[in-house]
């Protein structure tokens, strides 16, 4: 009979504080932890809630890391712009790589905005009484447990805050992520380019190489038969040796940018080669670093408004359920006496008006970059275009040097310096085609269209 008299008392308790916190909250306004729906949350009893994990929403283990529906069942528009995102990077080699290192990626980044996420389901429920074992030891060296109820009925917006800012959290950790995720994609296609370029550049050396160690036999004949100086046929050496340094030079390279993406991969991709044309890189997407501030500075708004709830009263009503029963209301300062709350107020502002100027300077720098990489790409194309012609000149002036060596007009060296030069705009053109495509997609990077938002 005492257990279940104990258990009826501690159930009544539990519904009055309940019930009078839903009261308060619809008496006092926006000021009050409780929420409008009485004594269901999330589709379970006001009992069930208070129990560990309660109100989570269960999500599949292969389920998308970005989800815009927030804890509150409201759409997330930063989240829900970052889901809208479409890569540029179409089929293709581009594509290839970015599957590859994305089924590797060990996602740290998602890591921290499942707890993110979590942690602002949990604090959805702080409108909720909090249970707690309350433990003693009476004057005559007896120890007495009980239950210890407390339902917050006002708190000058504090847990009401400590919600927001929670789900300002989820919306920073995501952007984050989708940061993490693009840099990632970026950095195996950089490596990728590097690998290529190097390959490209190598094979310029390797296709002018027979030609070289020609032109090294002919020279040393000439010396042996006294024709030329054993200088011209040391000139002639000298840039053979150059070029076969370089070739080795752009081996190494290729192979070590190759071994870096296979660890980025876990696995090669030696079957992949050439470039990709990318889509409309900018569109409407907004640079992901302006978003990732802006949400940063919803979160600091949330933050300040639960440190100045602090210099407000605080109203709560208490219960202990054990030998013997207690119930109370507690009116108390968090923060003591509130003398500095004008000042808080102001830094309250204060913070509204930074946070905007914050958003307002990122968008600068971001459009600074913009037009950054918008010159740099203007200026390759215009120096790949230019050095289209420079290789066709080399070209005809090597064809012309050639012939007057045949006719006795030129020696060697003169020709070998022509060819030299020949080379040198074909391994140009090569560097200046990989570099205006790794600007493209830095910009990409940058508006963080380099992957689909499904798959982030």
């Amino acid at each position: 009979m005492g257990q279940a008299k104990n258990f009826t008392t501690s159930a009544m308790t539990l519904a009055v504080l309940t019930a009078l916190g839903g009261c308060m909250g619809e008496g006092l306004g926006g000021d009050i932890v409780s929420r409008a729906g009485g004594l269901v949350a999330d589709g379970q009893s006001f009992v069930g809630g208070l129990m560990p994990g309660a109100g989570a929403r269960e999500r599949a283990p292969d389920a998308p890391a970005l989800d815009g529906e927030l804890s509150n069942g409201d759409r997330s528009d930063t989240i829900d712009a970052l889901l809208n995102r479409r890569s540029v990077l179409r089929d293709g080699p581009y594509a290839q790589v970015a599957k590859a290192v994305l089924a590797a990626n060990s996602r740290a980044a998602e890591a921290d905005l499942r707890a993110a996420m979590l942690r602002a389901e949990a604090r959805e429920l702080n409108w909720l009484p909090q249970l707690g074992p309350s433990i003693s030891l009476t004057s005559l060296g007896s120890v007495v447990a009980s239950l210890l109820v407390e339902q917050t009925l006002f708190d000058g917006g504090a847990n009401r805050a400590a919600r927001e800012f929670a789900r300002a959290d989820v919306e920073v950790a995501a952007v984050t992520l989708a940061l993490d995720t693009n840099d990632r994609v970026y950095q195996a296609l950089d490596l990728y380019l590097t690998a290529q370029a190097a390959d490209a550049r190598a094979a310029v050396n390797a296709g002018g190489m027979a030609r070289m160690e020609r032109f090294e036999y002919v020279m040393s004949e000439r010396v042996r038969a006294g024709i030329n100086d054993r200088a011209d046929l040391q000139l002639v050496q000298q840039k053979l040796t150059q070029m076969r340094s370089d070739l080795l030079e752009d081996q190494e390279a290729a192979a070590a940018a190759r071994a870096e993406l296979a660890a980025m991969a876990n696995g090669p991709l030696d079957g992949v080669t050439g470039l990709s044309d990318l889509g409309d890189v900018v569109g409407t997407a907004q640079p992901l670093e302006v978003m990732k501030v802006a949400a940063e500075g919803t979160r600091g708004l949330a933050e300040a408004r639960a440190l100045q709830a602090g210099y407000v009263p605080r109203v709560t009503a208490s219960g202990t359920v054990g030998q013997s029963d207690s119930a109370g209301l507690n009116i108390g300062i968090p923060n003591g006496f509130g003398f500095g709350r004008g000042a808080e107020r102001a830094a309250l502002e204060a913070m509204a008006d930074a946070a905007d100027r914050q958003v307002l300077e990122q968008r600068e720098d971001s459009a600074r970059d913009v037009a950054a990489i918008r010159g740099r790409v203007t200026s390759l194309a215009r120096r790949r275009a230019n050095i289209g012609t420079i290789i066709e000149q080399a070209r005809a002036n090597y064809t012309l040097f050639e012939q007057q060596l045949r006719a006795g007009q030129r020696t060697v060296p003169e020709v070998v310096g022509v060819f030299r030069t020949k080379l040198n705009a074909e391994r140009e053109a090569v560097t200046l085609t990989y570099d205006l495509a790794r600007q493209e997609l830095l910009l990409a990077r940058l508006y963080g269209t380099l992957v689909d938002g499904e798959d982030i």
